[in-house]
């Protein structure tokens, strides 16, 4: 069974930066796609970054592509969202999942029925 818990959200203001956390446990994942899904208040759940545990590939929506930064460090099992010039629009729960097969295309990494595992989220909140 793999738990993940996310960690590093908080209250910040419109430009500033945080950087979340999701660390992994309960299993090795050497053939793993790691995620982040946000979920504002009445909106859909939906996809921010995701990258792959081996190689390293990267994926991001385009909303965020150019200020957010997805990474991992596999020694410590933790994937990372360093987030940049934040605004009010990116307040929301930050979920991490993961996804525990290998699909033919990426476009599947895009979507969040395509995940297992979910961690229990980690409020960010962008004030004006």
């Amino acid at each position: 069974q793999v738990q993940l818990v996310e960690s590093g959200g908080g209250l910040v203001q419109a430009g500033g930066s945080l950087r979340l956390s999701c660390a992994v446990s309960g299993h090795t994942f050497g053939y793993y796609v790691m995620g982040w899904f946000r979920q504002a208040p009445g909106k859909e759940r939906e996809f921010v970054a995701a990258i792959r545990w081996s190689g390293g590939s990267t994926y991001y929506a385009d909303s965020v592509k150019g200020r957010f930064t997805v990474s991992k460090d596999n020694a410590k099992n933790t994937v990372y969202l360093q987030m940049n010039n934040l605004r009010p629009e990116d307040t929301a729960v930050y979920y991490c999942a993961a996804v525990r097969r290998i699909y033919s295309s990426s476009i599947h990494y895009y979507q969040k029925g395509s995940y297992d595992y979910w961690g229990q989220g980690t409020q960010v909140t962008v004030s004006s």
